[in-house]
């Protein structure tokens, strides 16, 4: 990817690619939630600015992120020991960030049933 993820329209283009992935507002039309296999890996406040998104993260990583990254931070309104707040406003470089999606669709896809995860794989 080539573009800078601080916008909202580059955060689903990138999510969108993950197979399985749907998007969703469970929690109202201001939190677009990124959901496999039923279950969410990402959500965003769709209009604050900067863009934050929280992602699932392994609870050692968060940690060791937390303390590298000042943009990275305790996953707000959520288990503070599986997810991170990540502050899109350019300091971050987007490698890291797209990494940490990653992990965290992956963290999630690992947990799904094993048919789920063989449907993935082959979508």
């Amino acid at each position: 990817m080539v573009f800078l993820i601080m916008e909202l329209d580059h955060l689903k283009q990138y999510c969108a690619q993950k197979p399985g992935t749907q998007e969703s507002y469970p929690f109202g039309p201001d939190t677009l939630v990124f959901k496999v296999g039923g279950k969410m890996y990402a959500l965003t406040g769709i209009d604050e600015k900067p863009l934050r998104v929280n992602l699932k993260c392994d609870p050692e990583q968060a940690q060791v992120l937390r303390a590298m990254h000042k943009n990275i931070i305790p996953g707000y309104h959520m288990n503070k020991e599986h997810w991170n707040t990540i502050i899109l406003d350019g300091l971050l470089p987007d490698e890291l960030i797209f990494r940490l999606i990653d992990e965290s669709y992956s963290l999630v896809v690992e947990k799904l049933p094993r048919l789920t995860r063989e449907a993935l794989a082959n979508s």
